[in-house]
C-alpha cells in the first residue's frame, strides 16, 4: 500500500465508534503506516486493535496504548474524538462541562508531549468550544488546529439532493457556517442545484418557501434525527470527514467543506467557528463568508451563541479570562 507520509498519526478515543471508524478509514485512505490508537479504556481499545489486525492490512504498523505519554510522543498529526457522546434528548451543549475538562486536558497533554504536532482535528462536542479550549491550553498556533464542522453542510447537500431527486454531488457549494449546532447559519446564496443557484429556486414552484423552511429544519435537526433512527449519535460520517481533514493537512486531497477555525477579526473575536477554509500542509486558513444581509445576521447570531458558551466555560474556570489567554498561548494576542 502507498502512503501519504510515514509520520505518526495518533487517533484518540479509538475504542469508541467514531474513533474505531477513524482508525479503519485512515488505513484504507493510505494516510500513514504509523498509526497510534489511544483510549483510556484498554479492553475495548485492544478489541478494536485486534479487529484491525484481523483485516490483514498490508504495511501498517498499528500501535495501541492507554498511556497518554506514549500515544502523543512524536505525534505529528492528531484526531481526537475522545469526549462523551451525545445521547437521546441531549443537545451538543449539554456535553459542555465534562467535555470542556477533557479538552483542557488534551491541550495540556499536547503542550507536554508533542508541541511540534503539525495539525490537530478536534471532533467531540460541542466541537467549536472544545477546539477553542484545546487551542488555548496547548500553546499551538491557530493554523495548526481545526474542528469538525462539515456535517451540517453535508446534511444540507443531502436534503437538497433528496428533495430534487438528483445525485448528491449535483448539489455544489452547500454551506453552513458559524456554530456546529442548532444555531448554525445556513447559507442558500452559495449553493447550486444541478448548476442552478439555489436562491433562484427558493420561492418558486420548484422549491416553495414552506418546503425550504422544512429542509432547513431537517438540516438543523440532522444530528438528532440520526439519534432517533439509530439510538446513538453519528459515528460513520464524523469519522470519515475528520480523516479527510487530516489527509488534507498531510498534503493529500483538498478538504471540500467548511471547518472550524480560530477567528479574531471582522467582529468575530476570540472564537472557534466554521468559516470557508482551506487545509493544507501549512495548516488551516480561512476567509469570512459573504452572504445576503439575512445570512450575515444569522452568522452573527450564531457567533453570539458561541460567545455565550465560551463565557460559560470561562465562568467554570476551565479557561481564564480572554485577557489572560496570551499567557497560556502567545499566539493568541
Amino acid at each position: 500500500m502507498k502512503f501519504l507520509t510515514d509520520e505518526k498519526l495518533t487517533i484518540m478515543g479509538a475504542a469508541g465508534m467514531i474513533g474505531s471508524n477513524m482508525v479503519q478509514t485512515a488505513i484504507m485512505m493510505g494516510l500513514t503506516p504509523n498509526i497510534c490508537a489511544y483510549d483510556p479504556y484498554a479492553p475495548a481499545l485492544e478489541g478494536m486493535a485486534e479487529e484491525m489486525y484481523h483485516c490483514g492490512f498490508e504495511g501498517v504498523r498499528l500501535q495501541w496504548t492507554s498511556d497518554i505519554a506514549e500515544a502523543l510522543r512524536g505525534a505529528r498529526y492528531i484526531v481526537s474524538s475522545g469526549g462523551a457522546a451525545r445521547k437521546a434528548g441531549m443537545t451538543r451543549e449539554d456535553l459542555l462541562q465534562g467535555n470542556a475538562e477533557i479538552a483542557a486536558g488534551l491541550g495540556r497533554d499536547i503542550r507536554t508531549y508533542c508541541p511540534d504536532v503539525r495539525h490537530v482535528v478536534v471532533v467531540f462536542n460541542p466541537a467549536d468550544i472544545t477546539g477553542l479550549i484545546t487551542l488555548v491550553c496547548s500553546g499551538l498556533e491557530p493554523s495548526r488546529l481545526s474542528t469538525l464542522a462539515a456535517l451540517d453542510s453535508t446534511r444540507l447537500q443531502r436534503e437538497l439532493s433528496s428533495y430534487f431527486g438528483i445525485a448528491q454531488d449535483a448539489v455544489t457549494d452547500s454551506r453552513t457556517y458559524g456554530g456546529h449546532g442548532e444555531q448554525m447559519a445556513v447559507f442558500a446564496s452559495t449553493t447550486r442545484v444541478d448548476g442552478k443557484p439555489l436562491t433562484d429556486l427558493i420561492g418558486t414552484p420548484a422549491l416553495p418557501e414552506e418546503k425550504w423552511r422544512e429542509i432547513r429544519q431537517r438540516v438543523i435537526q440532522g444530528g438528532k434525527r440520526i439519534i432517533d433512527l439509530r439510538g446513538r449519535s453519528s459515528f460513520q460520517s464524523p469519522a470519515y470527514l475528520s480523516v479527510e481533514m487530516i489527509r488534507a493537512a498531510m498534503g493529500g486531497a483538498p478538504f471540500r467543506w467548511p471547518a472550524g477555525v480560530y477567528v479574531s477579526q471582522d467582529g468575530f473575536d476570540h472564537i472557534m467557528m466554521a468559516m470557508e477554509t482551506t487545509i493544507d500542509r501549512n495548516g488551516v486558513h480561512y476567509r469570512v463568508p459573504q452572504g445576503t444581509p439575512a445570512e450575515m445576521e444569522e452568522l452573527r447570531s450564531s457567533y453570539g451563541h458561541l460567545v455565550r458558551l465560551r463565557d460559560e466555560v470561562i465562568g467554570m474556570g476551565v479557561l481564564p479570562p480572554i485577557s489572560e489567554w496570551a499567557a497560556l498561548n502567545p499566539h493568541l494576542k
